[in-house]
């Protein structure tokens, strides 16, 4: 697990977003790195959280730490850890903790669990596949089988070893994500009448095994690689919207609330 801390607010002893080690950049949430933007920042767990904020820990002004982060990302984890026993609710879907809630650590120090948040736009669009396989975004917003695939695309150029270990299948590397799927699903029975291989259930088990680790430890991302995604990204949408700032000037041209740009001739004037 990656943790980011950040210099207090006026209100808060400590910021902290906790990230997927699994997708890094993917579980970042932008929309926060805008608001901290500016304030120095440490990749760590420890005292240095007194050192950021050398006025708090004591009954009249306590240290109040504020764990966020997307959905299923580990922050209650976090919080149980840090206590040592089950203080909040956990699970492998997102939307389990549903309130903020407020936990002592100790005398002097608040931890606050908050529900996990997506920013409005995911511009990175294999962001939003690692996103679904980590459990991230609730399984009513996406299609299971064209996550799996996606997921078995990277595993098979990256872990091949471990898929197949786990699913007991051969030349992994070599097949194509749907043919690994077809695969996955022959050897663990997920069949329907006839023999016909039920994708459905079978990109549920890749999704499953993924979120369980029992294939192994695995990220679905590098820092070149999201950089890469986040760039091409970026380029798409900045396209978008020019292409949307055109039909809406186009619009407002037609029912006249702005006025006809003006046109030149060849020789340049009006």
């Amino acid at each position: 697990m990656h943790l980011l801390w950040h210099l207090p607010s006026p209100r808060l002893g400590c910021r902290q977003g906790v990230l997927d080690a699994r997708l890094p950049g993917s579980s970042a949430n932008p929309m926060l790195a805008q608001l901290t933007a500016g304030k120095p920042a440490l990749k760590v767990l420890v005292k240095a959280c007194f050192e950021l904020a050398p006025n708090r820990g004591t009954m009249v002004k306590p240290m109040r730490v504020l764990i966020c982060g997307i959905p299923n990302v580990g922050k209650s984890t976090l919080i149980n850890t840090l206590k040592g026993k089950r203080s909040t609710a956990t699970g492998d879907e997102a939307g389990v903790t549903k309130i903020e809630q407020r936990i002592v650590l100790q005398d002097g120090f608040y931890l606050f669990d908050t529900p996990g948040v997506l920013w409005p736009r995911i511009i990175v669009a294999k962001s939003g596949y690692n996103l679904a396989a980590s459990g991230a975004i609730g399984r009513n917003a996406f299609d299971e089988e064209e996550v799996a695939l996606e997921l078995l695309d990277y595993l098979r150029q990256h872990y091949a070893p471990l898929a197949e270990a786990r699913y007991k299948i051969a030349g992994v590397a070599e097949q194509s994500d749907e043919q690994t799927l077809e695969a996955i699903g022959r050897k663990r029975g997920a069949l329907l009448p006839g023999g016909k291989i039920n994708l459905q259930k079978a990109a549920d088990l890749v999704i499953h095994d993924f979120r369980s680790a029992v294939m192994g430890r695995m990220t679905l991302e590098t820092p070149a690689e999201f950089a890469q995604w986040l760039g091409h990204g970026q380029k798409l949408d900045a396209e978008r919207q020019v292409k949307k700032d055109a039909i809406e000037l186009d619009r407002a041209i037609r029912f006249k609330k702005v006025p006809r740009p003006r046109r030149e001739d060849a020789s340049g004037e009006d």
